[in-house]
């Protein structure tokens, strides 16, 4: 059953849509990250459905109850903010059950739920602390924390990794996708991080302009994108303009080199221009026998990443990449050879718009 549901949301400020026709549905204990480039609208989605904003347009429900013009604390909705917006003067334990307080819960309650909290983000040691005396990693498991602490039924995550340096923001992206999974509690997480929305996420909904451009899970977004914008935003890939050849054999054409696809062409017609996009780890060099989708190309730049080498190829007028795995027996070609590649029909994707 849906347990967060979004319709038609429209969101109008000075009379420009920041979110339009917006619709999703959420189900119970689904780990859900709007995924986009800042100014796309996903904070602002976000902050419908805690209620800091209200839709122009459209309905926001929570297991069937309509809670579009509810007020922040009419809501049970838990919020994690970027900034951490812990309270300065008040303790580790004390921030933790802020919300419980006002919601007048009994001390022994308060206390009880404080200590668990505490030992769900291994803080337990620092109960009696202040911010300040935190690290930045520390103070965002205590704004953790205090949104979990009221038992909120959404879990809202607004970009809450950031402002902390990479080497953290992987381990502590973990921590809460375990806390989120223990829980089982529905949880909307706003990133521009496509590395970290693909690693802990149930589903991605990647916005731009303020509409949705595809929703599916990590594997769906990165190796089937369905846009132009999706392909080009998600992941190193290369594009081009292709000619379609036969629709019904699937072969297209770029720069004199015949392409088969995987895709359906059967709305296409001989000579009609369409834009194809190849991840740069589905090239392979031809071995010794040879395959279909064989581009002939020259090797111009080779870049070392660690655990990928890139390597940078001119097809026809075009420049493609090409990733291979590191190892220390790799043989690698020169700058300036001339060389051949090879993919499946498979890589070769067909983009919409």
């Amino acid at each position: 059953m849906t347990h967060l549901s979004l319709t038609n949301i429209c969101k109008q400020f000075a009379g420009t849509n920041a979110v339009c026709d917006f619709n999703l549905e959420v189900e119970k204990g689904e780990f859900v990250s709007f995924l986009g480039p800042s100014g796309c609208g996903k904070t602002t989605t976000l902050r419908m459905i805690a209620g800091f904003e209200i839709p122009t347009s459209g309905k926001v429900t929570i297991d069937g109850i309509d809670i579009t013009n509810k007020a922040p604390n009419q809501r049970n909705v838990g919020m994690v903010f970027q900034a951490y917006a812990l309270f300065p003067n008040m303790t580790v334990a004390q921030n933790i059950g802020y919300g419980l307080r006002i919601r007048k819960e009994s001390k022994d309650v308060i206390n009880k739920v404080v200590e668990e909290m505490l030992a769900l983000i291994h803080l337990e040691k620092k109960g009696k602390s202040y911010p300040h005396q935190l690290s930045g990693g520390q103070q965002q498991r205590v704004a953790l924390a205090r949104a979990l602490a009221n038992h909120p039924q959404v879990l809202l995550l607004d970009e809450p990794l950031s402002a902390l340096d990479a080497k953290i923001r992987v381990s502590l992206r973990a921590e809460i996708r375990a806390i989120q999974r223990k829980l089982g509690i529905t949880a909307i997480y706003v990133t521009h991080d496509q590395e970290e929305a693909l690693s802990i996420s149930d589903r991605i909904v990647v916005m731009y302009e303020g509409k949705i451009e595809q929703v599916g899970t990590p594997f769906e977004i990165y190796n089937f994108p369905q846009t132009a914008f999706v392909a080009s935003f998600v992941g190193t890939l290369n594009t081009t303009t292709a000619e379609v050849v036969d629709p019904l054999k699937r072969l297209l054409k770029i720069d004199g080199v015949t392409l088969e696809t995987a895709e359906d062409l059967a709305d296409k017609h001989a000579g009609d221009k369409v834009t194809i996009a190849i991840r740069p780890e589905r090239f392979n060099f031809i071995a010794q026998e040879r395959k279909a989708n064989v581009i002939d190309c020259a090797i111009e730049n080779i870049t070392f990443l660690g655990s990928v080498v890139r390597i940078q190829l001119l097809v026809g007028i075009n420049h493609f990449y090409m990733d291979t795995f590191n190892n220390p027996f790799l043989e690698l070609p020169r700058i300036g050879d001339k060389a051949q590649i090879t993919c499946s029909r498979e890589a070769v994707l067909v983009l919409k718009g």
